[in-house]
């Protein structure tokens, strides 16, 4: 049987979602845990990566089993073993076809920002004392979902064969003692949102216009965008999947 994980974790200890030779990663942890406790090697695959450092409020996964289980049951077991910055959500069952990466329709990340030093999110926000023009940032960010190619976004040297993504949003908002940029897209490129948010605090600080931006995409260089802000304040916050991947009836 195929069985769709829902999880979320705690990105500052792990170098991503994605398992890699001498770093601890998210998947590791997780296959681990799994393996152990239905005493069978279990592979997950992800809806995508993440960076180091940054976070998951929603991500799925997943595998196939030959085992029988109660799927609530072995969430609870899952979350006994596993450590407190990992958590499951949910498991249940999908048809056999269904794929956690291909079949997610869009995926939508937040970045958060504190412009007063607050030591409860010195872990999950990133500190920006200047005054931030909130209304340049939003004009800069609506463009966004006008363009295609974010090719000026990408990482350097990342093998990729398009760099076209349908952003469906882009928008800044005030969220009491944060400031929450929410960005929807089918897909992202690698470092795309950090990428995207560093250059959209170059205009909310006055060191270029909201005009810029379409300079910036038409370069198609990375060195035109703005530096790429720190991983910490980055959070998968939602994926997106057809109705019938959620036949729990396989």
């Amino acid at each position: 049987m195929r069985y769709f994980v829902q999880f979320s974790y705690q990105g500052r200890s792990y170098h991503g979602w994605q398992k890699q030779p001498n770093a601890i990663s998210v998947q590791e942890v997780l296959e681990n845990a799994f393996s152990l406790i239905l005493r069978e090697t279990v592979s997950l695959t992800g809806a995508g990566r993440t960076d180091t450092g940054v976070h998951a409020r929603e991500m799925f996964a997943h595998f196939d089993s030959d085992s029988l289980f109660e799927e609530t049951a072995l969430v609870h077991r899952l979350n006994a073993y596993l450590p407190d910055d990992i958590a499951i959500v949910s498991i249940f069952k999908v048809s056999a076809e269904a794929h956690a990466r291909f079949n997610a329709t869009e995926r939508t990340y937040e970045y958060w920002i504190v412009q007063n030093k607050n030591p409860f999110l010195v872990d999950g926000a990133y500190y920006v004392k200047y005054p931030l023009n909130i209304e340049q940032m939003n004009k800069a960010a609506a463009i966004l979902v006008e363009n295609k190619d974010f090719e000026c976004f990408s990482k350097s040297n990342t093998d990729v064969k398009t760099y076209l993504c349908d952003v469906r949003k882009a928008q800044w908002i005030k969220d009491e003692e944060k400031l929450v940029f929410t960005i929807s897209a089918d897909r992202f490129l690698r470092n795309m949102v950090r990428a995207i948010v560093g250059t959209l605090l170059d205009v909310g600080l006055g060191k270029s216009s909201h005009t810029d931006m379409e300079y910036v995409l038409a370069s198609k260089d990375r060195g035109k965008a703005g530096v790429s802000v720190p991983a910490k304040g980055l959070y998968l916050t939602s994926i997106k999947y057809p109705n019938n991947i959620f036949d729990h009836n396989g």
